[in-house]
């Protein structure tokens, strides 16, 4: 008994076109033809399409298979490769669909690491502000991005000389950025004196201190008007002057 190249495809539950390129990539043999032309193909056409479409099926790529030759032998090395290739990506599902429901319950933001700060303590910050933090996420390491957390859950209230900060037009006038900073001052101050390890929070950056700062420098040129970088670069120098060295980089 012979079979067409359609009726094997159909017999395999495959497809013309793969069994076509089965043959063009050197996956199953040719058959022969009868005297009109036409391929006739056998049993072994279709067992072995069968084992290409099983594979297949259970996520061997057609390199693989190839690789695997032509034997009947059974690839127990290949199966239990691709075992725990599947386990690896069920348990990144898993860690994945565990991290959506987080976000469904809490309306965390998607943008910020899991489990970083409560999604309340996210949504004071100013949209500008926010965008800062998910920059900072990127280069801190675990430790700086557990005081930074611990911050940002119990930041202070900003009295009304500090949001106007948020405010601040790029061409703010001298004796306006001075009152900013008069009131941030005290303001960082507080803050810093409760939580201290925000200070060295660059310490454990992955990619070292001065990478930190670059990043977190070249993000804050683009986010802040130049007003507002002014009044943060005075007040950093009022704060390493008066504190010796304790304000933020």
């Amino acid at each position: 008994m012979a079979w067409s190249t359609r009726e094997i495809a159909e017999l395999a539950g495959t497809s013309l076109r793969a069994v076509r390129h089965y043959h063009q990539i050197g996956l199953l043999a040719e058959p022969d033809r009868h005297n009109n032309g036409y391929k006739q193909y056998g049993a072994a056409h279709l067992v072995r399409l069968v084992r290409i479409k099983r594979l297949t099926d259970l996520g061997f790529s057609l390199p693989q298979i190839a690789a695997m030759g032509d034997s009947d032998e059974h690839p127990e090395e290949a199966l239990r490769a691709l075992d725990d290739e599947l386990a690896a990506k069920m348990e990144r599902i898993r860690s994945a669909r565990a991290e959506l429901a987080a976000l469904l319950d809490d309306s965390s933001h998607i943008d910020l690491p899991s489990n970083f700060v409560r999604p309340d303590a996210v949504a004071k910050l100013s949209d500008v502000d926010r965008s800062l933090v998910v920059v900072m996420t990127r280069v801190l390491g675990p430790r700086g991005l557990a005081d930074y957390g611990k911050l940002l859950e119990n930041v202070p209230e900003e009295p009304a000389g500090v949001l106007a900060f948020d405010d601040l037009p790029a061409d703010a006038d001298e004796s306006t950025r001075r009152e900013i900073v008069e009131h941030l001052v005290p303001y960082l101050r507080a803050v810093y004196a409760a939580h201290p390890g925000v200070l060295e929070s660059r310490a454990d950056a992955p990619k070292g201190p001065s990478h930190f700062d670059r990043t977190v420098a070249a993000a804050m040129s683009e986010l802040y008007n130049d007003a507002q970088l002014d009044v943060l670069r005075r007040t950093r120098e009022i704060l390493r002057a008066t504190d010796d060295g304790s304000g933020t980089g």
